[in-house]
């Protein structure tokens, strides 16, 4: 808890001068040079987290990710179990990453105010047609600009050990535009409990998958897919948690 903590208090008093610097840099500049800023904070928070709570990571089938000048659509479909991911993976991904999220996030200080400048897709969860014509219409676009969207199926963060309903939000979405799916595990849970600030010192492992193709497929035999590798991959990485 103590690790926690700190690592809180340094999220928290770091966030504002990033943000702030953010929010004024916006009127000038969008796009790819904001982008990188914000995820220098990010790249922060990971390595605060490895100093202070003892948080490793170590990545696998890094090489199915699609090199850096890859024009090739892709949606990222990861497992969620903490906030690590969520910070984690654009320092990680080769190319720079546009979330779905509820607009709700906007209301949190400096940190949503500098993310609703940003290239994401904030939707209103209480409006699905709309929300969904809002997610096809931006991922479209914004995957046309070499940005991948990233999606958590499942919704929500579980447990440890434990699966959620995966959702073919993703897959409508690939389908729809033509872009890849990237399935990742992620065994965050194991040193960044979800809904918890506590930090257990340890190694995170990060798996990509192949990539998923969308041609002649069903969104929801698709994420059957998406969802089978996820899970088989989660239980050979972390097979204490599924004992």
């Amino acid at each position: 808890m103590i690790r926690g903590a700190l690592l809180l208090l340094w999220m928290a008093v770091s966030v504002i001068p990033y943000a702030i610097f953010i929010l004024i840099l916006s009127i000038f500049l969008r796009g790819r040079p904001l982008y990188t800023l914000a995820v220098g904070w990010l790249w922060q928070v990971i390595q605060a987290a490895r100093l202070i709570g003892g948080v490793q990571y170590r990545l696998h089938g890094f090489e199915n990710l699609p090199p850096a000048e890859s024009n090739e659509p892709v949606i990222l479909c990861a497992k969620h179990q903490s906030t690590w991911e969520t910070f984690a993976l654009p320092t990680l991904a080769t190319h720079p990453l546009a979330y779905v999220f509820k607009k709700e996030l906007l209301m949190i200080p400096f940190f949503g105010w500098a993310m609703g400048r940003l290239d994401m897709i904030h939707i209103d969860r209480s409006k699905r047609a709309e929300a969904w014509n809002k997610v096809a219409e931006q991922g479209r676009e914004l995957m046309g600009k070499g940005v991948w969207v990233i999606m958590f199926p499942e919704g929500t963060r579980t447990e440890r050990g434990s699966q959620g309903a995966y959702k073919t939000g993703a897959t409508r979405l690939a389908v729809a535009t033509g872009a890849s799916i990237i399935p990742i595990a992620v065994t965050s849970a194991r040193c960044w409990p979800p809904r918890s600030f506590r930090l257990l010192p340890g190694t995170v492992d990060v798996s990509f998958g192949k990539p998923i193709g969308p041609e002649g497929r069903e969104p929801d035999e698709m994420m059957k897919e998406v969802e089978d590798w996820i899970e088989a991959e989660m239980h050979r990485l972390d097979p204490e948690a599924y004992a």
